[in-house]
């Protein structure tokens, strides 16, 4: 937009938006570059990436900005106007808002501070300092009447006059002019100063040309520009209309007022160059100025009415004055309104910026180290996988071949116990009678003491070499597994995997191996029939024998004749027939043949002709006295020995029956011992492997969320880049500008 078609002040309001709308931006940024911040170091998972530092600079500045922006939203431009009592500063202010707004002429002096400012309503308030009561007032008179009534007010007190923007257009651009009690009237100009001028972008010394500028005028600024740094100081002289009854003097005495304001800005306040100084000097008529105003406002012209010679001067004069101080309030306004604030952006864009450097080139840092280390890890956890399934197939073989050797030796030592079996029995010790009740309870006790001591000699033979072979082969076990666990695991591996002494148990179970034994304690003569029978067939044959001589129909085989259909079939022959087969029917006729008298008197009378009777009566003789010695001897210590015999024969067949089940049930109980003693190592190792597949899940969970906290941060940091330039721009367009 063009300048000469747009207020100067304009320039103000537009700098005052677009600071605003970047300020806005700005703690926008800030407040969530501050979220990424604390979430980032709040996160347990990511240490040291945010710092506490870090997070409390964000934050201070994002209470910053939010105090800056509501600053921003309250700034206005700012002209105070002084001068002593009844110069016209009132009359000033009016003309410069085209209406009769403040209480000026003669009778009504203002006794204290007023602000005007527009307000967007359409009626006009005032509001006195400490208090939010608005008052009304819809005339000048109703304000005058008001200030003079309230006798609170003093000359350092500020009343806020609220103007509808819509009766006054220098209003709506963000302009406050504060119209102050004469200079002369108060000693109190520090705290004046203090109160109402620091933050003033542009002061009006309005003198009275008729008359000189005063010490008391003087003084003030002089203060004035202590406090300051050069400050903004146009002089009217006003009332200037007076100049026009002597219209011969005019420029001696305009000559004479502009040399000494000369002066006073460029040798005495030294606040701005000779050349421009002319330029912040004006001679003018107020009054004048209001009256033409107000008559235009009406439809009349501006020159009706009884105005002095020269008006027009003077009203392009007021007028020139107006656009040079729009001009340089505007200016002023937005470097001292905006400048340091604008740095202050700055400061914080910088600092922000280089937050999010630290995060980024932190969260880098530690991204590739987790890369690294989740590397490590899954290099580990092939490591211990491989080795496992190297280990595992070692160690059974391992537990194979152990377990055979533990069979072989309990096979061994068992043969060689039952070898020794007799050798038990006959070491124990009970009270044996024949009776059924005594040898019931002989045998369980008999049972008891074949089982304790076959498995106490077991033991004595294999359970130390057992134990140092199972000894041997866990402590390979440990010591090939140990290193697939971590250090902690190590350390405590003897409390987890305890070594303990084994014992193998020979579950013999004798009492229900022997169960069916019965024995045999009747007496029997060596030279009896049934132990002759015994003696040279053995007893299973003899049995047989028995067993048909005591059945009459039981008839010696005789092979029977072949026919042609039977050809086939092999004969029986002599040949064919074991010598058991021919002995059997050869004593069964034997028998047969004796059992009848007859042939029995044939026999004995062969045998009395052929030896004699002396023989055989000696033979009998001999035969009875063997037959007594027996029978006097089968006494209860012989039936004892009798039943160990028999015992030791049947237990004997029996434990052979079971060597090879007992040896492969030792070799079991081994194998069981070994297996579980590798299983719980196993189970170690698989809570390493669970814990190093946790742990590759967790790196990898943080690396996408550090690259995560790199993507966010590089965003951040490029907004700050665009905020930057946008406050280089904002820079550019209307700070250098103002300079």
């Amino acid at each position: 937009m063009a300048e000469a078609s747009v207020s100067p002040l304009k320039h103000f309001v537009l700098a005052k938006k677009t600071i605003t709308a970047i300020f806005d931006k700005l703690l926008d940024y800030v407040t969530e570059g501050a979220a990424f911040v604390e979430a980032t170091y709040k996160n347990p998972e990511l240490e040291h990436v945010a710092t506490e530092d870090e997070l409390a600079k964000i934050q201070a500045y994002k209470n910053k900005l939010a105090v800056i922006g509501e600053v921003l939203s309250r700034r206005h431009m700012k002209v105070a106007f002084f001068g002593r009592t009844s110069s016209g500063k009132s009359s000033v202010i009016n003309a410069m808002l085209w209406d009769k707004v403040l209480p000026s002429g003669i009778g009504h002096t203002t006794n204290c501070f007023l602000s005007v400012e527009g307000t967007d309503g359409d009626k006009a308030y005032l509001m006195t300092e400490g208090s939010d009561e608005k008052k009304s007032v819809k005339t000048v008179n109703q304000l005058a009447h008001a200030l003079h009534m309230d006798k609170d007010l003093k000359a350092g007190c500020l009343v806020h006059v609220f103007w509808p923007k819509s009766k006054c257009a220098l209003l709506r651009d963000d302009l406050v002019l504060v119209d102050s009690p004469g200079t002369d009237v108060t000693t109190e100009l520090d705290s004046w100063i203090d109160k109402f001028c620091l933050d003033a972008d542009v002061f009006v010394l309005v003198a009275n040309s008729e008359s000189t500028l005063m010490n008391t005028e003087k003084h003030f600024f002089h203060k004035v520009n202590e406090r300051l740094s050069k400050p903004n100081i146009f002089i009217l002289n006003n009332r200037w209309d007076a100049s026009a009854s002597e219209p011969e003097y005019m420029e001696d005495v305009r000559r004479q007022h502009m040399e000494r304001c000369l002066t006073f800005l460029v040798d005495e306040l030294k606040v701005i160059d000779p050349v421009e100084a002319r330029n912040r000097i004006f001679f003018v008529s107020a009054k004048e100025v209001l009256s033409a105003r107000r008559q235009k406002a009406q439809g009349m012209p501006e020159g009706g009415g009884a105005l002095a010679d020269g008006f027009q001067t003077r009203f392009q004069e007021f007028q020139h004055f107006e656009q040079i101080f729009e001009e340089c309030i505007s200016q002023s306004a937005v470097k001292t309104k905006f400048e340091q604030h604008t740095i202050r952006a700055k400061q914080i864009i910088d600092t922000v910026k280089n937050i999010m450097d630290a995060i980024n080139v932190a969260a880098a840092e530690k991204r590739v180290h987790s890369m690294e280390e989740r590397e490590d890890q899954k290099d580990r956890l092939d490591f211990v996988r491989n080795q496992l399934n190297i280990l595992t197939e070692d160690t059974k073989e391992k537990i194979k071949r152990v377990t055979e050797e533990v069979e072989s030796k309990v096979s061994s030592a068992m043969t060689d116990e039952i070898c020794r079996l007799s050798v038990l029995v006959d070491e124990f010790y009970s009270d044996f009678h024949p009776s059924p009740q005594v040898l019931k309870l002989y045998k369980t006790e008999l049972n008891k003491h074949i089982e304790d001591g076959l498995g106490k000699n077991l033991a004595e033979r294999c359970s130390t070499e057992v134990n140092k072979s199972m000894h041997q082969s866990q402590q390979e076990m440990i010591e090939n597994l140990k290193p697939l666990l971590p250090s902690s695991a190590q350390n405590q591996l003897h409390l987890l995997i305890p070594c303990r002494k084994f014992d193998l148990s020979y579950d013999l179970n004798c009492h229900s191996l022997c169960a069916d034994f019965q024995e045999d304690i009747m007496f029997h003569f060596s030279l009896g029939w049934t132990s002759l029978v015994n003696r040279f067939l053995g007893p299973k044959q003899a049995q047989k024998v028995l067993l048909g001589l005591a059945d009459p129909n039981l008839h010696i085989p005789r092979p029977l004749a072949t026919t042609p259909s039977a050809a086939s079939l092999p004969a029986i022959t002599p040949e064919n027939v074991s010598q058991d087969d021919f002995m059997v029917p050869l004593v069964l006729s034997l028998a047969s043949l004796t059992s009848r008298t007859s042939m029995s008197v044939i026999v004995v009378g062969g045998i009395w002709k052929t030896v004699g009777w002396k023989l055989i009566s000696l033979s009998l003789s001999m035969y009875g006295l063997l037959y007594l010695y027996e029978r006097l001897t089968w006494t209860t210590r012989a039936k004892e020995r009798a039943f160990k015999q028999q015992f030791v024969n049947y237990a004997t067949e029996k434990l052979q029956m079971i060597v090879s089940l007992t040896s492969a049930n030792c070799s079991h109980q081994v194998q069981q011992e070994m297996a579980t003693t590798f299983a719980r190592l196993c189970q170690q190792v698989d809570i390493t492997e669970k814990n190093l597949e946790k742990e590759i899940a967790r790196l990898s969970k943080e690396i996408d969320q550090l690259e995560n906290i790199q993507s966010s941060s590089k965003q951040l940091r490029n907004k700050a880049i665009h905020l930057e330039n946008e406050l280089d721009h904002f820079t550019k367009h209307f700070l250098e500008k103002s300079k």
